[in-house]
């Protein structure tokens, strides 16, 4: 599949901005938030779930930029940002409404980590970076059939 480029523009295309990140891995020092450019921005490693083959060959991740603009604070609960090699796993975006068009933006990361983005108005750009790359295992889900925990080290995988 060809890299990916795509904008968000409202709830509707973050959510699929979401689904497609969903089970990315990020190093905090990957993120950052520069308040007089008003944006946050983060390099992920994403699953390649669009391309994800059922019979365990062919799992691939690929090196992704995430970048929200016109964001006016942004906000932490257990990043750790002295710990800027810890690798952190984002489960969900979610866009919660205030006085429209402004809101709040929440990434949401395993082991409770969030990280809230108060916004103008939605305005995200998703873009991978470059070819993907192979990975042993698929990201495992509660409920999903036993697929093997993600590989150590997943931040380079």
């Amino acid at each position: 599949m060809p890299p990916l480029k795509l904008l968000a523009l409202d709830v509707e295309d973050l959510q699929v901005i979401s689904s497609l990140l969903q089970d990315a891995v990020v190093r905090v020092g990957d993120m950052a938030y520069v308040p007089s450019q008003k944006r946050f921005a983060a390099i992920l490693n994403r699953f390649d779930w669009e391309s994800a083959e059922e019979d365990g060959k062919g799992y691939k991740r690929r090196r992704t930029a995430l970048r929200f603009d016109r964001v006016l604070r942004a906000q932490h609960k257990d990043l750790r940002p002295q710990k800027p090699d810890r690798v952190l796993s984002l489960l969900a975006i979610r866009f919660d409404e205030g006085e429209a068009p402004s809101g709040k933006v929440t990434l949401i990361f395993s082991g409770d980590v969030v990280i809230q983005l108060d916004v103008e108005c939605v305005e995200a750009e998703m873009r991978d970076l470059g070819p993907s790359w192979s990975t042993r295992r698929k990201p495992e889900h509660p409920g999903d059939e036993a697929a093997g925990p993600e590989e150590p080290g997943a931040a380079g995988a």
